[in-house]
């Protein structure tokens, strides 16, 4: 019997998938239980695991985009298939894949969901469509019947949709030439153009700046680093200093912890805190949960596990959702100042700078002191400007007292 093996459906607003890597050969034998393929949708990838044993037939190739639920394989279990090579290895396209790929139903319903009134939208839709100010008979549907979803919404928005189509259409387009590269752009660099663009045209940012004197955690690191890492098998790192300045400082200023939705403010009596990690396929953003109960350990061992995942390409959705602010570490790039941009729909971020040697003025003399700017990107209809430079005086005196963050280690 043939078993189809589909394209899984990752999320609401997500029509579509790209197949990133077969771990198994055309035409081998694999057993239920093993990972078969990598799925990168825009907003993770995911494993898909064998459900029944028998010889594998792979429809879509690598770097195939399919529409979620498609079929891209089946399994036939009554063929023993072939021992095949290694795992691991990128299998040969099969004879399916050279053929065009029919097109989703959705694309042939499009001109049916142009029409839609916002009545006829699903409320997450109709609450971006509000947010935004767009049209939505300007948009075209990809869902079901022509629906328009969550996605589409915020694709048009990236496209320059929302400042008006005569706009959009005015866009220059590239010609190529000799010594022009044109590749598709991978669906996590969508995802993030998306939401950077979604921010800016639905959130007021402001950014402020101040500095930090780090010579304290520096002294506090460098006299308990070794016997924290020989205690609890992670390395004391400044994040943790940060995570924790953040999380106090949010309890004092509840709205830069807090989302706009709709018409209401939602405060959130927990500090979920996303943290920015730069990977080869693009910029992801991880959530330490309930970061304000954990200790310097907890949050040093979550954080790592974190980063190991997005190396790895191995975090999920569940991980990268539902933060309620967020830190950004520009300082490992070795960038000085920046002006980091929302992640929607938190109303305020962090942006970390590197650590220079600079000469200041204690009690009245000059001394070199390790300085980092600090700034604070922020959504403004929601966080006035003194909420937001209180937040990042609060976070600058807790890193130059860091005993006032409860090192429990030291």
């Amino acid at each position: 019997m043939k078993h189809e093996i589909l394209a899984p459906l990752v999320g609401e607003s997500i029509t579509e998938v790209s197949i990133l890597k077969w771990t198994k050969q055309n035409g081998q034998a694999v057993k239920a239980g093993e990972v078969l393929l990598e799925i990168e949708s825009d907003k993770a990838t995911v494993e898909i695991v064998a459900e029944h044993s028998g010889a594998l037939t792979i429809l879509k190739g690598d770097g195939e985009r399919v529409a979620v639920k498609s079929a891209i394989a089946f399994i036939d279990d009554s063929v023993a298939g072939t021992a095949g090579a290694s795992a691991g290895k990128t299998p040969p396209p099969p004879p399916s894949a050279s053929r065009p790929a029919t097109p989703a139903p959705a694309a042939t319903a499009a001109p049916v969901a142009s029409q839609a009134s916002l009545e006829s939208l699903s409320p997450a839709v109709r609450k971006a469509v509000v947010e935004a100010n767009v049209n939505p008979a300007q948009i075209q549907g990809t869902g079901k019947d022509g629906r328009i979803l969550k996605g589409d919404v915020m694709a048009f928005i990236a496209s320059g949709g929302a400042k008006s189509a005569p706009t959009a259409s005015r866009l220059p387009t590239v010609n190529d030439k000799p010594g022009d590269r044109r590749v598709p752009m991978p669906s996590i660099r969508k995802r993030i153009a998306e939401r950077l663009v979604f921010a800016q045209h639905t959130a007021a940012i402001l950014t402020t700046f101040n500095e930090v004197d780090m010579k304290p955690v520096q002294d506090v690191r460098a006299k308990h680093k070794d016997a924290f890492e020989k205690k609890y098998g992670v390395k004391l790192s400044f994040m943790s200093f940060f995570t924790r300045a953040c999380t106090l400082a949010l309890k004092e200023l509840p709205a830069v912890n807090a989302s706009i939705d709709g018409s209401d403010i939602v405060y959130h009596d927990y500090a979920d805190i996303g943290v920015a990690v730069g990977t080869e396929r693009g910029l992801v953003v991880p959530v330490v949960r309930g970061a304000e109960k954990l200790d310097f350990a907890g949050i040093e061992k979550a954080i790592g596990e974190l980063a190991l995942k997005a190396r790895n390409n191995k975090l999920s959705i569940a991980d990268m959702s539902g933060g309620t602010f967020t830190i950004s570490n520009g300082g490992t790039y070795g960038s000085l100042l920046s002006t980091p941009i929302l992640n929607p729909p938190q109303s305020g971020i962090l942006g970390m700078h590197k650590i220079m040697d600079r000469p200041v003025a204690i009690n009245g003399k000059v001394e070199i002191r390790p300085m980092m700017y600090l700034a604070l990107s922020y959504d403004h209809r929601i966080i006035d400007g003194k909420e937001a430079v209180t937040f990042l005086v609060k976070v600058k005196e807790l890193l130059e007292n860091p005993e006032k963050l409860g090192l429990d280690f030291a």
